[in-house]
Formats: C-alpha cells, structure tokens, sequence
C-alpha cells in the first residue's frame, strides 16, 4: 500500500467518524435546563439587604446610579470588610499556626548546575 493510498484510507475513515459523530449528537434530544434564578432556595429567611442586592443585580448598568443600590453594596462591604466584622456563626475563631521546627529554611550548598551541552 502506497502513501497516496493510506492518506485517502486515512481520510475516509476520519470523515466516516466525524459523520457518525455528528448523527449521535444531533440524535439526542435537548433536556431543558433550570434557570438560575428558579435553582434560589426558597426556604431561606428573608434577608431585606440580601433582597435589595438581588434587586439591584436585576437593574443591570442602571444599578451604580441607583442610589439604595449604592447604599446597598456599602453596607455589604461593611458586612464583610469593617474592621472586627467577623460572622461568628460562620467562622469560628482560628487557633495561632503552630510554629515552624528549628531548621535552616535555606539550603546551605548551593545548587550546582552544569552547562548545556549542543547537539549536532
């Protein structure tokens, strides 16, 4: 078998895979899928800042003007950003790392490496 003819072999079977691919995929049929805003829990309380910011997020570019909006995204960065504004249901106070054994963190010897050799 010559070059020509494994390349034209090798062709018609790639195309033959590719169809076969195509016909499976355009087969199966499209299941719906759930918007975002359906997959929310409902069973949540009911969070008013949490309620504006999602109101807010709806408003799309006309959100930064609106002034609540801006009220809104201010209180939560203070929420999370203050000073001392550590959610204690959520986080629990962290334990002091432990300190590191006594040890040169830095090798003594350096690292010899040898130059690189060409190839011809």
């Amino acid at each position: 078998m010559d070059g020509k003819m494994l390349a034209r072999v090798g062709a018609v079977v790639f195309v033959a895979v590719a169809v076969t691919a195509t016909a499976i995929e355009m087969s199966h049929k499209e299941e719906p899928t759930e918007s975002w805003a359906s997959s929310r829990p409902n069973t949540t309380p009911s969070d008013p800042l949490r309620d504006e910011l999602f109101r807010c997020q709806a408003l799309g570019e006309a959100g930064p003007r609106d002034p609540a909006c801006l009220r809104a995204w201010a209180e939560n960065r203070n929420r999370f950003l203050a000073p001392g504004a550590r959610p204690a249901e959520r986080l629990q106070e962290a334990a002091p790392a432990p300190h590191p054994q006594a040890g040169p963190a830095i090798p003594t010897q350096p690292a010899t490496v040898s130059p690189p050799t060409e190839t011809r």
